[in-house]
């Protein structure tokens, strides 16, 4: 167990120096500025625009604010960092408010991810199916619940959960606790990985049976193949980017859980990769408007014209009873 006051009487020297720091801050405040520039005009665009009612845009809306404000944060820890390198070895209290809006918005964007998936996975049932229609009260319904899981978790620090005065210091990410940090990082990097993946799977095995079931009418149309190229490229791009963004930051809580090691018993290059991490979560914000906003309208152009004929829908619908 690590002692707080044991390790910060064995801090004798700065981890950081001068040129370090710049070199370490400085694109990171570049990130996240580009990155809130991109977030504002994705939810400026959605608010103007004639497509607020659908729900998928309101998620695209929803998931630019949670990035938005992941930019900000990442921004305000970039400026504590610059200001006062060292407090993010020793801890302070202003690095805990900082972390507890950082660790928010981050939840609420892997919480966007997912739900985005899901919605899409309806989206083309319904589209081919006809079956199922997912309401604009529904929607936000689950933004307010995304929202509230959102701030529950991640103010955890702020509600009394972190090492200001305690044990069980986490050396990378101080004054946030070891047990509070494997409790939020673990389960939520799996579900960012696995559940986004999963989902756009079954869009791409719902769209081949759909296809086969076409070919059998003798009316195969090439949409479908555009459609499942679409969303294979779309759910590769969205997979590796969140492979690339949080597996680093997955890899730093394991290793701070496993090693136990007070700040000054950590090298230099372990602490600059905690900040590399950092960029590549804002990378995720930065990334996020582009695939979602881009290729998921594309991919909504394409299915439009896979509604069947009612007629040939009546057909399809006794082949699938058959």
């Amino acid at each position: 167990m690590i002692r707080k006051h044991d390790c910060l009487n064995n801090i004798t020297a700065p981890i950081w120096n001068f040129h370090l720091v710049l070199a370490l801050g400085i694109p990171q405040l570049v990130i996240t500025f580009i990155s809130a520039i991109f977030n504002s005009g994705v939810v400026l665009g959605v608010v103007f625009s004639k497509d607020l009612h659908k729900p998928i845009f309101i998620l695209f809306c929803n998931l630019a604010v949670s990035d938005f404000l992941c930019g900000s944060s990442g921004f305000w820890i970039a400026m504590l960092f610059i200001t006062d390198p060292q407090s993010t070895v020793v801890g302070s209290k202003q690095l805990l408010r900082a972390y507890a809006f950082y660790a928010m918005s981050i939840l609420a964007t892997i919480y966007n991810l997912v739900i985005i998936g899901i919605e899409r996975y309806l989206a083309v049932s319904r589209c081919l199916r006809m079956t199922y229609r997912i309401t604009r009260n529904q929607i936000l319904s689950t933004t307010l619940v995304i929202w509230a899981c959102a701030f529950s978790l991640g103010f955890m620090p702020l509600m009394g959960w972190n090492c200001l005065e305690k044990d069980k210091i986490s050396a990378l990410y101080s004054p946030l606790c070891m047990d509070y940090l494997t409790f939020i990082t673990i389960p939520h990097c799996l579900v960012v990985l696995i559940l986004p993946l999963f989902t756009y799977a079954n869009i791409i095995i719902f769209l081949r049976k759909h296809k086969g079931t076409m070919e059998t009418l003798g009316q195969c149309q090439a949409t479908y193949r555009l459609a499942e190229v679409q969303v294979a490229r779309t759910s590769v791009l969205i997979w590796v980017l969140a492979l690339f963004s949080y597996a680093p930051f997955f890899a730093g809580v394991v290793f701070d859980s496993a090693t136990q090691q007070c700040p000054s018993e950590h090298s230099r290059a372990i602490y600059i990769f905690r900040n590399l991490t950092a960029m590549m979560i804002t990378i995720n914000s930065l990334g996020d408007p582009i695939i979602y906003s881009l290729n998921m309208k594309k991919l909504g152009h394409k299915l439009r014209f896979l509604k069947l004929p009612s007629n040939n829908r009546i057909q399809v619908q006794a082949i699938e009873q058959t």
